[in-house]
């Protein structure tokens, strides 16, 4: 690793400081951690060496182990690449050394960086650094002797916390609960340190060794009741996570066992974790992410993305209100239009309550919410349009009326300005068509509540222009978003690979299956909702509106199914009125609404595609594979229409935008995981059985003729990139 290197200066005072320095957060590569070896060797051999203070460079301490090793041991099996940092480094070369360490933390100190500074004998810390152990959200536990460190320097329930919801806390917390010994300013914090080790190495302050501290951990006894009542609320909050389960397991075996039994546990368990299907997919989920916005074309032509500093949002309801907020909340000055003024005051209402609500929280201060809303005017024509940056339309799925703003805009705001759409299914070149901006057109593509869901699909035609894309891929980090650049069709990317996903639902329903049981399969696997939990939630108008656009584009694999213009027949809208497949009472948790099942029959009547007017026999396995392989068949017209750049781009877009659990890589990686061939059997078997529904597209077929991944890259003379 060509940036990765380490220093040791020792000074006058007899102190060596050893600096850590890999940018861009100083990750503990497998040079630094050898390097560390080597200096402490030097050290320890050195007469002029009182002390040890280790740092790192450019502000940060070290933001942990570098995960890009996990890469390489899931493409090789090999565990065997992984450094004993634990015993070898830890245990015996830094705590067991005679001469003391103290860890200089500024930034942040992430994982295996907190894990080398727990190792060290005192814990300096500039102000508002991050302290954290975030490991079990990449599918493995701490590894460098967190799991026995941590509960002795903080005690075992905020220990457990910490580790198990994988966020950080501040220095001056870390100071609170013991982790950190003394919080100074940057300016002062290796003067501080180097004293703090020199006082340790002279007696006037205690050498301490946390892994041999007890008297946090409490009584065995009281521990063993703690952690028990630990993994039922993990059971429940993380079903399907075995790190959890195994984390609370290593942290048991020190408290019984002591310290050193802990730390070889933990690195036995951690080896194993590495290689589970979990790791995979969420190492797998964590890079993905990372290359998103990078988009051949755009983020490699040297282009600099322009600063947004107005952006006007057309239409106050759900989602404009929703995307105001954030735009408010990434210190973006946002002008709100309305049509009149009880609707422009209703949107208004309903971006302050968006972040009030997150004040009441605790997810903002409440200065920093005074300063979002003043960001905020509401406007009831096109005047305050002339100096803005960009425009978000946000109206009603109505192809008409968005082509009419269209129009309007491209009149009113100026040459620069981006004209952005947030449709969810409408073909941007529609949207666009009566005007001659076609290179400043755009979708942005929320999720809702849009102030929350993390995804923002970034919908390009074939005449934007990268300068553009980019403008937009840079909003969406200033917002905190995770921009997926994808192609212009009907549904986009997310939409359409997973169009599939409630019609199958449906076909199942009207073929005789228990709706209830098709949600519990589908949260069993590890999504939130269910497929008929989600349409109430989404409200009967939009599942109506959205299966008419992709009859329209896809007529010759859509199941047309009765059920929800029944439901609103019979006065249902789902959560909207408190009425549909579930019941919803204020304060309590949806249950399933039985008077819905003679609706259901009626449906099955109607669609009468029952074999012999029976229901089918089938395994919650089958219901599985039924409901979502449909959606992996989409996903592959997705990717072989070049839709989205990459594969992984899907993975992350079907995980921050459709919840898909991220323990399993997204839809795509879990695709493969499960095995092509099998996917197309089944796909053939009931397409056989119930029709085209089910027919094995194209590039599935190809694929497992070919004996290849799904996520493999295309072979270009074979790419049609609408990208």
């Amino acid at each position: 690793m060509a940036g990765a290197r380490i220093s040791m200066e020792v000074g006058n005072d007899g102190v060596a400081l050893i600096t850590l320095s890999n940018p861009p957060v100083n990750s503990l590569a497998i040079p630094i951690i050898n390097g560390l070896k080597e200096k402490y060797d030097e050290a320890m051999r050195r007469n002029d060496v009182k002390a040890i203070v280790i740092t790192g460079e450019n502000g940060r301490f070290s933001g942990g182990f570098d995960i890009n090793v996990f890469q390489k041991v899931h493409q090789t099996g090999d565990v065997s690449v992984l450094p004993d940092v634990s015993v070898d480094l830890l245990v015996h070369t830094i705590e067991g050394a005679r001469k003391p360490s103290v860890a200089a933390i500024q930034g942040l100190a992430l994982g295996g960086g907190l894990e080398l500074a727990m190792g060290c004998h005192a814990r300096i810390s500039a102000p508002k650094a991050q302290l954290g152990l975030p490991e079990l959200s990449l599918g493995v536990i701490p590894g460098f002797g967190g799991t026995q460190r941590l509960p002795r320097l903080v005690g075992l329930k905020k220990a457990v916390e910490i580790m198990l919801s994988s966020k950080p806390i501040t220095s001056e917390e870390g100071m609170k609960l013991g982790l950190i010994d003394a919080v100074v300013s940057p300016q002062e914090l290796l003067k501080v340190s180097r004293l703090w080790a020199l006082d340790i190495a002279e007696g006037r302050k205690p050498f301490v060794r946390s892994l041999h501290m007890s008297e946090k951990l409490g009584s065995i006894s009281e521990s063993h009741e703690f952690l028990m009542a630990a993994r039922q609320k993990a059971k429940q909050t993380a079903r399907n996570m075995p790190q959890h389960q195994a984390c609370l397991d290593v942290i048991e075996e020190g408290i019984v066992h002591g310290g050193y039994a802990g730390v070889l546990k933990e690195a036995k368990v951690f080896k194993e974790l590495v290689l589970t299907d979990t790791a995979k997919g969420l190492v797998h989920v964590f890079f993905a992410q990372r290359m998103t916005s990078k988009v051949p074309g755009v983020s490699d032509v040297g282009l600099k993305p322009r600063r947004m500093k107005k952006v006007a949002v057309i239409g106050g309801g759900l989602m404009g209100s929703g995307i105001a907020t954030a735009l408010l909340l990434g210190n973006i000055k946002v002008v709100l239009k309305e049509v009149n003024a009880e609707f422009l005051d209703r949107g208004l209402k309903s971006i302050q309550g968006n972040i009030t609500g997150l004040v009441s929280r605790g997810k903002l201060v409440k200065n920093k919410a005074e300063k979002a809303l003043s960001l905020l005017q509401g406007v009831l024509d096109y005047s305050e349009f002339k100096d803005a940056d960009m425009v978000i339309e946000a109206v009603v799925e109505n192809v008409p009326l968005k082509q009419r703003i269209f129009s309007e805009l491209e009149k009113t705001c100026p040459p620069h300005c981006i004209l952005a759409t947030n449709t969810s299914t409408i073909d941007l070149n529609v949207v666009g068509e009566k005007t001659s901006s076609q290179e400043r057109i755009i979708g942005a593509h929320f999720f809702s509540p849009a102030h929350i869901m993390p995804l923002m699909e970034i919908v390009r035609t074939n005449k934007t222009s990268a300068q553009v894309i980019l403008d937009l891929i840079s909003v969406g980090k200033t917002i905190n978003k995770v921009p997926v650049v994808v192609g212009n069709c009907t549904g986009f990317a997310v939409n359409r690979a997973f169009f599939p996903y409630s019609q199958s639902a449906h076909l199942l329903a009207n073929l005789g299956v228990d709706i209830f049981r098709i949600d519990r399969v589908i949260c069993d696997f590890g999504l939130p909702i269910g497929p008929f939990q989600l349409q109430d939630l989404a409200g009967y108008g939009v599942a109506l509106a959205v299966a008419k656009e992709f009859r329209a584009s896809f007529s010759d694999r859509t199941f047309e199914s009765p059920l929800v213009e029944l439901l609103v027949k019979n006065g249902r809208n789902g959560k909207n009125n408190g009425k549909g497949y579930y019941v919803y009472g204020k304060g309590s948790k949806p249950k399933p609404d039985f008077s819905v099942l003679p609706i259901i029959e009626e449906s099955r009547r109607v669609t009468n595609i029952m074999p012999d007017g029976k229901p089918i026999s089938v395994s919650d396995q089958d219901i599985l594979g039924m409901i979502l392989f449909p959606v992996v068949n989409e996903a592959c017209r997705v990717l072989d229409e070049g839709v989205v750049v990459r594969a992984s781009d899907l993975d992350v877009a079907s995980v921050l935008g459709m919840s898909f659990p991220s323990y399993r890589g997204g839809l795509v990686f879990w695709a493969d995981t499960v095995g092509p061939s099998h996917i197309y059997n089944c796909l053939k078997k009931w397409s056989n059985l119930y029709g085209n529904f089910f027919k094995p597209s194209r590039f599935l077929e190809e694929r497992v003729t070919k004996g290849l991944l799904l996520s493999a890259p295309a072979s270009s003379s074979a790419s049609k990139s609408r990208l």
